[in-house]
């Protein structure tokens, strides 16, 4: 078994080795060597950060259940969600970008939102670690580049504003809930998880080995 050290931090730039400390508020610890940001203090506790991924996950649902747009023309009417939105890709010409964007507006927040909610609702009872937690973390970690959200509301409104001159198009509650989805996910997956292994030991049991 690999042992883990929780309470070390080690710069992604230069790969010096620190001893992790508690933060104030907005306090941020930054590598001696090349002045490299290790990590901040997190401004949301357990609560808030749990609150916010419970708000993030109902975004996600409307963006994915309510209409995204809706275009009128002639009497004639349609309209799609955001993930018709990219599976309708895969019926043209940008066909070979239909799986990465599926993956990067759908797939991999509904991931984030999902490891969140498991590890954090967790973690509010008593600091419990979650069943597989180390694991989780390291999806948490790995999945953050790949979130793209807030490419999909840009070009969501790029081909609205280029829309409206031909046809009569009019945002629906997906595109709102899009938008809000952006900021949340912004938020909750962009925190210092690495607090979130100090925090869960304290409600292991004496004893119980790292591995």
């Amino acid at each position: 078994m690999l042992k883990s050290f929780t309470n070390l931090v080690v710069c992604e730039h230069c790969d010096a080795t620190y001893t992790r400390v508690a933060l104030a508020p907005g306090e941020v610890a930054r590598c001696g060597q090349c002045d490299a940001v290790l990590y901040r203090a997190s401004l949301l506790d357990v609560d808030r950060w749990l609150a916010l991924t419970v708000a993030a996950a109902v975004a996600f649902v409307i963006a994915n259940v309510s209409p995204v747009v809706k275009i009128s023309l002639q009497g004639l009417h349609s309209q799609a969600t955001l993930w018709q939105s990219a599976a309708a890709l895969a019926h043209g010409p940008a066909a070979p970008i239909a799986v990465p964007t599926a993956l990067a507006i759908i797939v991999v927040p509904f991931m984030q939102v999902s490891l969140l909610l498991w590890v954090l609702g967790h973690a509010r009872r008593g600091g419990r670690r979650a069943p597989g937690f180390r694991l989780a973390m390291r999806m948490l970690a790995g999945l953050r580049p790949w979130s793209m959200v807030e490419v999909a509301l840009l070009g969501i409104l790029v081909s609205v504003i280029k829309l409206s001159s031909m046809v009569e198009v009019a945002p629906g509650a997906g595109i709102w809930a899009t938008a809000a989805l952006m900021i949340l996910i912004t938020i909750v997956a962009s925190r210092d998880i690495h607090w979130l292994w100090e925090f869960t030991d304290r409600g292991r049991p004496r004893g119980e080995g790292r591995s």
